[in-house]
């Protein structure tokens, strides 16, 4: 009879062990992140650079307002858009929506896929953050305008390494004296930009002053020259 209840207890411990193992990976979550820290790293030209910010709120939200250094893809698209993200599966990701319910399905979504660190920050309802209407886009988005050869390009590195290679066909930009570009722009205000630098920081501050302008299309390449050798520079004729 001893025999019997011991082993009956025995298998009754390993059932809730098991049942709770389950319960953990099942409700697992991802780390919180406070307003205050993300708002910190996307302001930090140095830190940002360590980190890959996803807006999954719809196109229409983002669109409206977002942090100055996120991508966007809408938590209804982030399966399927997976395999852009392969090369940043072990670099530190930082999702956010509106309240903390779409980021924190993306972000169990994203660890359920390999991706090794994982953030659920606050919500933009929820924090005042610094926001901006320029996009920002990954390598892929900017390869495939490169050779559609329909994009402004403007290239916000310095004038001598302009003058060595740069996009083909892209102009230049000086974050001292943004005005001078505006004079190569048509004056169609919805033709489609491109910005880059070496590491996004100082082209970010061009597609600003471009949406500030009333450039409505104006997009900012998250890698720079100096971050991704995708980025499809051209040595020019000497």
């Amino acid at each position: 009879m001893q025999k019997t209840l011991l082993k009956s207890l025995k298998l009754i411990v390993s059932f809730v062990a098991v049942f709770a193992l389950g319960l953990s990976n099942v409700y697992a979550q991802a780390e919180i992140m406070t307003g205050e820290e993300l708002e910190k790293i996307q302001l930090d030209k140095k830190k940002k650079e360590k980190y890959l910010v996803i807006d999954v709120r719809p196109e229409e939200d983002y669109a409206e307002g977002h942090l100055s250094h996120a991508i966007n893809i809408p938590l209804d698209q982030l399966e399927e858009q997976l395999e852009r993200l392969e090369d940043y599966q072990k670099m530190p990701i930082i999702v956010y929506c509106n309240t903390g319910n779409k980021s924190a399905e993306a972000a169990n979504l994203l660890i359920d896929n390999g991706f090794e660190d994982v953030k659920d920050a606050v919500g933009v309802k929820d924090f005042e953050y610094t926001l901006v209407t320029y996009e920002s886009i990954l390598p892929d988005t900017f390869i495939e305008a490169a050779e559609a050869g329909e994009t402004i390009f403007i290239d916000a590195r310095d004038l001598k390494d302009f003058e060595k290679a740069s996009v083909e066909g892209a102009i230049h930009a000086s974050v001292d004296k943004p005005e001078t570009v505006l004079e190569q722009l048509p004056e169609d205000k919805e033709v489609e930009i491109i910005t880059f630098c070496y590491s996004g920081n100082k082209s970010a501050q061009i597609a600003n002053f471009l949406t500030e302008k009333g450039y409505t299309n104006v997009k900012n390449s998250l890698d720079g020259t100096k971050e991704n050798k995708k980025i499809p520079i051209m040595e020019k004729a000497s």
